[in-house]
């Protein structure tokens, strides 16, 4: 494929409508993303119907700002991806409905990517990261350690049981009077905490498994939450955050060593919006860099973005993947 390729790629799972142009895989013209945090955070989370509504307000003139920013038209595109699933199942049809049209109208190919795939793939972007390696991708929506064998293919080492560490990230944000989104809120004012100040359970299964449960540590802040507030007892906000933090992060970064080295790779990376956490960033460097390299996507890659979804589409269409009208979206895939 020419180094020229132009990818459009076109990103609606959840609260962030986004469109970007990549060139020959890896380099990035443009990524417009318009977030919908303002419409959201008085609900103290995502509410699905106003998503839907505001992807369909926002799509046309976000995808026309990322041509704009690339300085490309329409017909200079030479593949149009999109992320088909997992997510919010009325905000991923926006995004696949308008991608069929724009395929169908221009005469170009279109791929449907999984959005966990497409995390996985914004390591790619602006590097010369290769395969294999293990990556830990954590979002609100995700936890999984990923085996990276080659380009498409994955075997899935661990996941979360019950709920995803950004989801847990956001609940105990709300919890403590913080606002949404929870995970920077969180990073925050854990930097001004005691990390050991509380004792809360280790949030994966114990044993040989690499999965992850987290449903327990944030029982356990809002449990104590509740015992104090009953006794009149000082809640320090920064111990709290610092405390939670500390026990997600040491979980995360246990098992993907585990794993790391179970497969006796080189290199981890890191994924999804949780990615960005700063004590996730430090401690992995901290505990993995005697043995292995540890790779970061840009900070604005880690969060919900079409580029990653370009990139992902583009080495798809390079192993002779593609998808067609029947292209529908997909509130639960699976990552194969």
């Amino acid at each position: 494929m020419a180094e020229d390729f132009l990818t459009l790629g076109i990103e609606t799972s959840c609260d962030e409508t986004s469109a970007a142009v990549v060139r020959g895989g890896r380099k990035v013209l443009s990524n417009a993303i318009f977030s919908q945090i303002k419409w959201h955070e008085k609900f103290g989370g995502v509410v699905p119907e106003i998503a839907s509504r505001k992807h369909l307000e926002a799509i046309c003139h976000v995808v026309q700002k990322a041509l704009e920013d690339a300085g490309v038209g329409f017909r200079d595109l030479d593949l149009v991806a999109v992320t088909c699933g997992p997510g919010l199942v009325g905000a991923l049809l926006v995004g696949v409905s308008y991608a069929k049209g724009l395929s169908y109208t221009l005469k170009k190919p279109i791929i449907g990517i999984n959005h966990i795939e497409g995390h996985i793939f914004a390591n790619f972007l602006e590097s010369d990261l290769e395969p294999p390696f293990l990556c830990l991708v954590v979002s609100g929506g995700h936890s999984h350690i990923v085996y990276v064998r080659d380009y498409g293919k994955y075997e899935v080492m661990g996941r979360t049981v019950d709920d995803a560490a950004g989801e847990a990230f956001d609940k105990t944000a709300r919890a403590l009077g913080l606002g949404y989104p929870g995970g920077p809120l969180i990073d925050r004012a854990a930097r001004c905490g005691n990390e050991n100040a509380i004792s809360f359970p280790v949030a994966h299964v114990r044993g040989e498994d690499l999965s992850f449960s987290f449903s327990g540590i944030k029982s356990a802040v809002l449990n104590y939450l509740n015992q104090r507030r009953q006794k009149n007892l000082q809640v320090v906000v920064e111990d709290v955050a610092a405390s939670f933090q500390k026990a997600v992060v040491d979980a995360l970064v246990e098992n993907t060593l585990k794993a790391a080295h179970i497969k006796k790779v080189e290199t981890i990376a890191l994924a999804g919006g949780v990615a960005a956490n700063s004590k996730l960033r430090e401690e992995l460097v901290k505990r993995a860099g005697k043995d292995f390299k540890v790779h970061f996507p840009p900070m604005v890659m880690c969060t919900d973005n079409a580029a990653m979804i370009a990139c992902a589409g583009y080495y798809r269409y390079k192993d002779g993947f593609r998808s067609d009208m029947a292209l529908n979206a997909h509130a639960t895939l699976n990552l194969f």
